[in-house]
């Protein structure tokens, strides 16, 4: 038998698809070994049944035609199609999808299997927590809305932001009133009708001050629109869009305003020489609506685009921008397949730029001296977070090729673990803490980076009276407040409490300013 994936996959009721389905087929269906990997049935008039499971495997049966009756038969049991012809099972993430004859008479069905995937973002973990307005493309069927779902859970969740979904399909948190539980704490709008998404969009903003706003799907002009307005608000945007690549997308006349779209430029006779070019070039007309790009291959492996402004004009340029390629292995470890490489060149090409312009520009990108750690088993924001407020020369890999050391929690320092079987050839060393906790990865550091001074003794004491606080807090079911510090040393006992379940907050004024814990609703 091959090793599990990390990545635990909950099918939702799907019974409750199965019993829309004609009784032989259903039956049929509940003998396969294969269920669980079960896709798509299609239902189509005079043809027989079909189910499309992973892997692309794809089964019939044979001599059974389907007739009119077995489709008015399930279609009697879902309902109202929406203008887009789909349909939904209440409370669940499954999509049944209709095709209709001249007559409107339905005549195929695709009856998609819903499926709530934890992990599928632990891949671009950190590109989903840095802030920045990412766009999502891939074929149909490899798992942008997933992601999508999976993506509303953890920001609003883990991250206790703001979040809110516009669903037009309901395909995102599941048919009916209330949204499916895969999209944690997050509010979803639905689309009463799909031309109205980009109002929706819009008004999620204005009515409800959402810090991210999830979308699927944008397709339109409209929609396209409304995502600039968006981001140009300071919200997160996180989407999808039509199209395998970026390539396709700044052709696409519709949609390149994602990603700052394109002008024609004429040039006059010495610019033209200068940049030994025609007189006649493309170049971008503003700057991107989206400022990270994720290209989803198959469900383990992806292409990233960190700056989209440079990608374009890398591509408008004719140069050729590699992404930086990520593959998710079964023990849940990311690794690179390949680094990024976008050629650097002039961003504002009627401005040249001196040497030790071009230098910086060239370090920036390319270089990074900070030393690499590669959190796992642990939070990676926690981690990043620790790194931050103590002020070193360190950053959170975000894989193991970027890796100089590795932090990992005694539950995760396994002799059979893939992950550090690994390490041992790379000679990575691996340091191991009790817990994934604040307290464990500030002393790791404070030891490796050797913080003995005065500065370090007020983190650990603001560290140690927060938690003897929560303590009190448990235990007498009381509030309760530290001593006055620094916002430094404020934002670090905060995290302590969100780490441990407990509500707070800052009261009094400066100088006097100081953290207040509450007891566990």
């Amino acid at each position: 038998m091959g090793e599990k994936s990390h990545i635990n996959k909950i099918t939702d009721n799907l019974d409750q698809l199965l019993d829309l389905l004609p009784q032989r087929v259903t039956k049929l269906l509940k003998k396969q070994k294969s269920l669980g990997s079960l896709r798509e049935v299609v239902l189509d008039l005079g043809r027989e049944p079909e189910f499309r499971f992973s892997q692309n495997e794809i089964m019939y049966i044979e001599n059974d035609i389907i007739s009119q009756g077995d489709i008015d038969y399930v279609v009697s049991k879902i309902g109202q199609f929406n203008d887009d012809n789909r349909a939904g099972i209440e409370r669940t993430l499954h999509r049944i999808s209709c095709i209709r004859n001249r007559m409107g008479r339905i005549i195929g069905l695709t009856c998609r299997v819903g499926r709530s995937i934890y992990g599928t973002i632990d891949i671009i973990s950190d590109i989903v927590s840095s802030g920045k307005s990412l766009l999502i493309m891939g074929g149909p069927g490899i798992g942008k809305t997933t992601m999508l779902r999976e993506i509303a859970r953890v920001l609003s969740t883990d991250y206790g932001k703001r979040v809110v979904v516009v669903d037009t399909s309901n395909e995102i948190a599941g048919d009916g009133d209330i949204a499916h539980p895969a999209i944690g704490r997050a509010r979803r709008m639905q689309v009463t009708h799909s031309t109205q998404q980009h109002a929706v969009m819009i008004e999620a903003v204005e009515n409800h001050m959402p810090q991210v706003v999830i979308v699927d799907e944008i397709g339109t002009e409209e929609e396209a629109k409304a995502a600039r307005t968006i981001a140009e608000r300071g919200v997160q945007l996180i989407g999808t869009a039509h199209g395998n690549n970026i390539e396709n997308l700044l052709k696409n006349p519709t949609l390149s305003d994602l990603v700052g779209g394109i002008q024609s430029v004429i040039l006059g006779d010495e610019e033209a020489k200068r940049r030994n070019s025609q007189k006649t070039i493309l170049e971008r007309k503003a700057p991107p609506t989206f400022q990270v790009l994720v290209e989803l291959n198959d469900r383990h492996t992806l292409g990233i685009y960190r700056d989209i402004a440079l990608t374009v004009d890398a591509l408008l340029a004719g140069k050729k921008p590699k992404p930086e390629i990520r593959k998710q292995e079964l023990d849940g470890s990311v690794l690179i397949v390949q680094k990024e490489a976008v050629e650097v060149y002039n961003l504002q090409q009627n401005l040249e730029l001196d040497e030790e312009a071009k230098q910086k520009l060239k370090n920036d990108l390319l270089v990074d001296k900070r030393v690499g750690i590669y959190a796992f088993g642990i939070n990676r924001e926690r981690l990043a977070k620790a790194i931050k407020m103590l002020s070193i020369n360190a950053r959170a890999a975000t894989h193991i090729d970027e890796a100089d050391i590795v932090l990992t929690t005694k539950a995760h320092n396994k002799p059979n673990s893939n992950l550090l079987r690994s390490l041992h050839d790379r000679k990575i060393p691996v340091n191991v803490i009790k817990s994934d906790t604040t307290p464990q990865i500030t002393r790791f550091l404070k030891y490796v980076f050797k913080l003995y001074n005065d500065d370090a003794e007020k983190i650990q004491k603001a560290i140690d009276e927060i938690e003897e606080i929560i303590k009190y807090v448990d235990a007498y079911k009381s509030k309760a407040e530290a001593t006055q510090t620094s916002a430094y040393l404020r934002r670090l006992q905060k995290q302590v409490c969100v780490e441990r379940g407990f509500r707070c907050e800052s009261i009094g004024d400066e100088p006097n300013r100081r953290v207040r814990v509450y007891p566990k609703q």
